[in-house]
C-alpha cells in the first residue's frame, strides 16, 4: 500500500526571525562594548604609561641644557666663610642673604629640584609658568608672579602626580624635616618641609606671599608644592609646605646629602 506523502513543514515566518535581528542587534552591542573597552585601556595606557616615558625624556634634557649652561662644575670649592647661627640643626656656614634670581621670562629653566625623600635619582626641573606646555612636559612649574628661591616670600610650584612625568606622585610621603634642595645658577636652596593641606582647587590663598594669611608681609622664604588630590582625580589639590633652611652659593659646591648624584646629574651635560 503506498503511503501518502506528507508535505514538507513550511518555516515560520512570525517568530524566528525577530529573534535572529535581536541576535545580530546584540552582537553589534557586544563588539562596540569590546572596541570602546580596548580604546580606554589603550587611552590609560597612554595616561600612566607614554606620557610619563615622553615627559621623563624630555625632563632629562631640560636637566641637561641647564647643566650646560652652567659656568662650572657641580662640585667646585670656594673658601667658606665662617659658620653663622642656624634654625635647624648643626651649625651651617653663614654666607649671608640669599642670592635672588630675577624672574625669567615664561619656558625659561630655573633650576633643578632634588628631594632624596622621592628617590636617590629623583631630580627633576623647574620651569617658569603653569601653563599645559610646561607641566606636561618640562616638570615642576613655577607660579608666575610667587617669589624666586631664596627671596622672602613663597616660592610656589605646581606638577602632576601621575601623569606626564608624575613629577610630585609621592608628595603625600614628605615627613617633617625632610629636605628639599633647589640648585640654580646662584646657589643651592635647602627648604625643610613642615606640613601639608589639602584644600580645594579655588583655594588660591596658599599662593600668597605667605601661604593663608591674606595681611601679613613675609620674613621667611617659603616653599609651596601643589598637585592634585587624590592620587588619581582632581577634585582637590594636595599641597606641601616647607621653609628655607639655608643657602650656598654656587662656588662652595652642592650640600653634602646631594653631592654625589648632583655631580652625576650635572656631569651628564
Amino acid at each position: 500500500m503506498q503511503e501518502k506523502a506528507e508535505p514538507l513543514a513550511a518555516p515560520a515566518t512570525g517568530s524566528r526571525a525577530p529573534r535572529g535581528a535581536l541576535s545580530r542587534t546584540l552582537q553589534v552591542f557586544g563588539e562596540l562594548l569590546l572596541t570602546a573597552g580596548a580604546v580606554l585601556l589603550l587611552f590609560v595606557a597612554w595616561q600612566l604609561w607614554w606620557t610619563n616615558l615622553d615627559a621623563d625624556a624630555r625632563q632629562r634634557d631640560v636637566v641637561r641644557d641647564f647643566a650646560r649652561s652652567l659656568a662650572g662644575p657641580a662640585g667646585s670649592s670656594a673658601s667658606v666663610p665662617a659658620a653663622g647661627p642656624a634654625r635647624f640643626g648643626p651649625m651651617k656656614p653663614d654666607y649671608g642673604p640669599a642670592a635672588v634670581a630675577a624672574e625669567p621670562d615664561a619656558g625659561a629653566t630655573i633650576g633643578v629640584v632634588y628631594i632624596p625623600r622621592f628617590g636617590a635619582g629623583y631630580t627633576r626641573p623647574v620651569v617658569q609658568g603653569t601653563t599645559p606646555a610646561v607641566l606636561d612636559s618640562l616638570g615642576l612649574g613655577h607660579y608666575p608672579g610667587t617669589a624666586m628661591p631664596g627671596a622672602a616670600g613663597n616660592f610656589a610650584v605646581a606638577g602632576h602626580r601621575q601623569t606626564h612625568g608624575a613629577v610630585l606622585d609621592n608628595i603625600d610621603t614628605l615627613v617633617p624635616g625632610d629636605r628639599i634642595y633647589v640648585q640654580t645658577r646662584e646657589g643651592y636652596y635647602v627648604y625643610r618641609y613642615r606640613n601639608s593641606d589639602i584644600v580645594l582647587p579655588s583655594a588660591t590663598e596658599v599662593l600668597l606671599p605667605v601661604p593663608a594669611q591674606p595681611a601679613a608681609t613675609p620674613t621667611e622664604s617659603y616653599l609651596t608644592m601643589t598637585s592634585c588630590n587624590p592620587r588619581f582625580g582632581s577634585q582637590e589639590r594636595i599641597i606641601a609646605y616647607s621653609l628655607l633652611e639655608h643657602w650656598q652659593p654656587a662656588s662652595a659646591g652642592p650640600p653634602a646629602e646631594i653631592a654625589a648624584q648632583a655631580a652625576r646629574t650635572l656631569g651628564e651635560g
